[in-house]
């Protein structure tokens, strides 16, 4: 097991966790604001990525992630299995004309 896992340096451990998951019933404005706030606190973090990338693999279904909102990382995962289905295509016709060639 790591002794130093990733979200040990992370910024948002500092900040109230309420920040990054919303409350229940919150108006669209609030949720919006609460979000945007968030997103500044890991646009400085330094484990931005891994943040990210974490909720990704999980995934993550609720609050902000890696700078990004659950809806965000839907487009995101959505946007990756497309670009993998599309590359795992044009691998099988390669493989197809190298065995027809």
């Amino acid at each position: 097991m790591d002794d130093n896992p990733w979200h040990t340096g992370a910024a948002c451990r500092s900040d109230e966790a309420g920040l990054f998951f919303a409350p229940s019933k919150e108006p669209t404005a609030a949720r919006l604001a609460r979000e945007e706030q968030a997103k500044r606190v890991c646009a400085r973090c330094p484990v931005l990525l891994e943040c990210r990338e974490h909720a990704l693999a999980q995934p993550e279904p609720y609050g902000v992630w890696g700078g990004l909102t659950a809806a965000e990382r839907r487009v995101v995962l959505s946007r990756r299995r497309r670009r993998d289905g599309e590359l795992r295509e044009v691998r099988r016709v390669g493989v197809e004309r190298r065995i027809a060639g």
